[in-house]
């Protein structure tokens, strides 16, 4: 059943008003996202990178696939012809149109297009599936239909393994990784609207068409949407690939044992540090000449400094940078608020205490 303009802006005028603040709203709190988890935003990883540039070209080549020139040749729209043309004077118009008259595969489709319900049958499922396929005919309608199933499921095939390609964690590591499962989802639910919509359409609409503008190149637009639907796919997983492994939305905070892991580390790192420290450390404390080093370093550390301080302009930088950076009347009104704060009770425990 299709749905017409008027069917759509009803479903607008009613939804739209529940949906619009619901979607303003997700789309603020996506974009605050970074600042309440307290990320930055940070460049594309290089993993992510080569992920994006695969899903780039496959949608541009499913794009440019949806051009007339790479689409399956209709003779009918090709001859100007309407659905009830003898078939005589059909592939009489074609064969002027041929440079070197009709080929083996034109003259396969003369003989199949001979019925009416073959001509339905042609604008379902396209010239190749009627010219190919040799167990189907007009009174099963339904062979037709399974033949070009596989057809159909080529391009979603293709599109899956790229999917899995650019979600894989050895390409695109752990920020692909975690949106494979909805890339998964997204490809299955193209697969079954896809063959929902050619194994439910009602070729016999076409019957009534007496001109050939009036005529529904459904597999030709059922193509189109195809491509289209899985350049939409690719680029939308782009778009949130991007979006999650830069830290602009879709964060998801680290676990508790991400979060012990992360720590453990520092820790560790910490602990190898001052272990290296404690042993540098203790070997010049054992060697009497680099102990004496070591002090004649700090004693002529200190008389350098103290001539450093002493110099006049160093003396007015310092402060001026504790003038700018202390405010005293500030102090002064932290230490009165907590003069205040401090009742009779406290003071008479000091009073104890002491």
């Amino acid at each position: 059943m299709a749905l017409s303009w008027g069917t759509i802006k009803s479903l607008l005028l009613f939804f739209g008003p529940i949906l619009l603040p619901k979607a303003i709203a997700y789309y603020r709190s996506a974009k605050a996202s970074p600042a309440i988890q307290g990320v930055s935003i940070r460049p594309i990883p290089p993993l992510v990178s080569r992920a994006l540039i695969i899903l780039f070209v496959v949608a541009s080549a499913f794009f440019i696939r949806t051009l007339p020139f790479y689409a399956p040749e209709n003779i009918f729209s090709l001859t100007s012809s309407r659905l009830q043309i003898p078939v005589d004077v059909l592939f009489t118009r074609l064969s002027a149109l041929r440079q070197g008259g009709l080929t083996t595969s034109d003259n396969t489709l003369r003989a199949k297009l001979s019925s009416l319900d073959s001509r339905l049958l042609f604008f379902q499922h396209g010239p190749d599936v009627l010219t190919n396929c040799q167990f189907c005919s007009a009174e099963d309608p339904k062979s037709y239909l399974y033949y070009s199933i596989p057809s159909i499921l080529a391009p979603h095939l293709f599109n899956l393994c790229v999917l899995a390609l650019a979600t894989s964690g050895l390409l695109a590591g752990k920020e692909g990784a975690v949106w494979r499962y909805t890339a998964t989802i997204a490809a299955g639910a193209a697969v079954v609207v896809d063959l929902y919509l050619v194994s439910s359409y009602d070729q016999a609409a076409n019957a009534k068409a007496t001109r050939a503008e009036d005529i529904d190149p459904f597999f030709w637009r059922m193509r189109v949407y195809r491509l289209l639907g899985l350049a939409a796919i690719d680029g939308l997983l782009g778009w949130v690939l991007y979006l999650s492994s830069t830290n602009r939305a879709f964060i998801k905070p680290p676990t508790t044992q991400e979060r012990v892991e992360a720590s453990t580390k520092v820790l560790e790192s910490v602990r190898s540090r001052l272990g290296t420290l404690a042993v540098l450390k203790n070997t010049i404390y054992r060697s009497s000449e680099l102990r004496a080093n070591n002090a004649e370093y700090w004693v002529r550390e200190g008389v350098i400094m103290g001539e450093v301080m002493e110099h006049r302009d160093v003396v007015e930088g310092v402060n001026s940078a504790l003038g700018n950076r202390i405010d005293i009347s500030s102090i002064a009104r932290d230490a009165e608020a907590f003069a205040q704060s401090i009742g009779p009770s406290q003071l008479q425990m000091a009073n104890g205490n002491i």
